[in-house]
């Protein structure tokens, strides 16, 4: 089912989920880095997709954008199921691996698969605490704008939490050093 009102722009998803059928607004892609991050995972792209664009068609446009954003050419795109029968590039179609896919999985590609799920927590986290549930930002340039500045306000979220370890940590070393008593000097 799709429901579209101009003025307010809204658009009703049917995701066939029992507890919620239908999800409103805007479709957003999310990349996070396949490798463990002892921090957190940063949230490396976000983008607002207008409409309601099938998930394997909107590799076209986000992968060229992504390689640019972070300067450097992707070596493996692992997506869900979702994904399937994608538009990737050219040089990508073979790099893209969707959950589910049997042909041309190694066990390699099978453990970086099981991190897939990986990117789950920090969409959950994009919605609940950095206001991606709700957009006050009017049209689609505010779509994209919100998607944006939640991914960042993400990152933010865990260079302070970092921040936070390391003054805690300046502050026991400097209390450990204050409270040693000083050497005593002969003469």
């Amino acid at each position: 089912m799709e429901l579209r009102v101009e003025r307010g722009r809204l658009t009703a998803y049917g995701k066939g989920k029992a507890h919620k059928p239908y999800e409103f607004g805007v479709k957003v892609s999310v990349a996070t880095t396949l490798n463990r991050s002892k921090g957190g995972q940063f949230a490396l792209h976000a983008t607002a997709l207008p409409g309601n664009p099938y998930d394997g068609h909107t590799l076209a446009t986000v992968i060229p954008d992504m390689e640019k954003m972070i300067g450097n050419e992707l070596s493996r795109i692992l997506a869900d199921a979702g994904y399937r029968g994608h538009n990737a590039p050219q040089s990508h179609k073979l790099r893209v691996f969707t959950s589910g896919q049997k042909r041309r999985i190694t066990p390699a590609i099978k453990r970086q698969m099981r991190r897939r799920s990986a990117v789950e927590p920090v969409i959950g986290h994009l919605k609940s605490e950095h206001r991606m549930d709700r957009n006050y930002l009017a049209g689609e340039q505010g779509d994209a704008v919100n998607a944006v500045l939640a991914a960042a306000g993400y990152n933010f979220s865990l260079l302070l939490r970092w921040f936070r370890q390391l003054l805690c940590l300046f502050a026991a070393l400097f209390l450990a050093f204050q409270s040693r008593p000083l050497p005593q000097q002969t003469a």
